[in-house]
């Protein structure tokens, strides 16, 4: 059955473009990322808490690590976040060789690793890569990408899927017993004669996958073959990536952008680039700390 939800305002901030949400159980927040704006947030829902914290560089995730840090993936560096002290430590050089590159999606799989994307700073065709950071090293897993979004893991580890929102397809990849791809990806769902493009993906516990379609205003569930089960329809057009969380992970945070809109379309959507939430029917899974030994 095709159901139908209404997203509703969790947090007005105009980000240019909000991206990376993730839940950090242990701290009971959400963090996400204004990507173009260079501003790193944090909501706690069971207070309304809500702040931010400017950025040297653009950061596009904060992946929480399993001694409490956060790890920003940012588009030239990998750094250590504390937020009790709010310092920051380098990890890595990431792409600092590239300047025509930034990074974009990134999700922990169920082997606490991290998976990351990067792109063009203007969507060049093929100027983008796909990695997984697993245990502290990272791994090229493809290139000539242009815009990798929709990184997400099947409940038992075994899959992995990502898109390249350029061409409009959601590709499914069999993992090994280390989490590491197997062969080629394979097609899961195809998007190019639908309205939006895929971008920011998450699975929740019964393996559906709830994907935004950027451009659409709308973040639809997709059951493990792809059909459509679910839509939460958002009074804006640019949804970029759910994320489930609060204490039963039953609600889905959805980020959002104003990024390239005229002055017109943001008038008539003035909350474009907020973050927003829906109460849903099935639950996300608790996903894992990054594990960086």
């Amino acid at each position: 059955m095709n159901k139908t939800i209404k997203a509703e305002l969790a947090v007005e901030w105009p980000c240019e473009l909000g991206e990376g949400p993730q839940w950090q159980a242990a701290s009971g927040r959400l963090y996400w990322c204004d990507i173009l704006g260079q501003r790193l947030h944090w909501l706690a829902p069971a207070t309304r808490e809500h702040a931010s914290l400017a950025l040297e560089r653009m950061v596009s995730c904060a992946a929480p690590v399993d001694d409490g840090r956060l790890l920003l993936v940012g588009e030239n560096q990998l750094t250590l976040f504390d937020p009790k002290s709010q310092t920051q430590t380098p990890l890595m050089d990431f792409e600092a060789d590239n300047p025509v590159t930034r990074s974009n999606d990134a999700r922990i799989d169920r082997h606490g690793s991290l998976w990351l994307s990067t792109m063009g700073k203007s969507a060049e065709p093929g100027a983008g890569s796909l990695y997984r950071l697993h245990r502290g090293k990272l791994h090229t897993l493809r290139s000539k990408l242009t815009i990798p979004n929709a990184i997400c893991f099947s409940p038992k580890g075994d899959t992995a899927y990502f898109a390249d929102t350029a061409q409009g397809v959601v590709l499914r990849w069999a993992l090994d017993a280390e989490g590491f791809p197997i062969g080629e990806p394979i097609t899961f769902a195809d998007f190019t004669n639908h309205d939006g493009s895929p971008d920011g993906a998450v699975i929740d516990e019964q393996g559906g996958m709830w994907l935004a379609l950027w451009g659409a205003g709308k973040v639809v569930r997709l059951d493990e073959r792809g059909r459509i089960t679910r839509e939460i329809t958002l009074p804006v057009s640019q949804p970029s990536c759910p994320a489930f969380g609060g204490q039963a992970l039953d609600t889905l945070y959805i980020t959002t952008a104003r990024e390239d809109l005229s002055e017109k379309a943001l008038a008539a959507a003035p909350l474009s680039g907020s973050l927003f939430k829906a109460t849903v029917d099935v639950a996300g899974l608790a996903e894992p700390a990054l594990r960086l030994v």
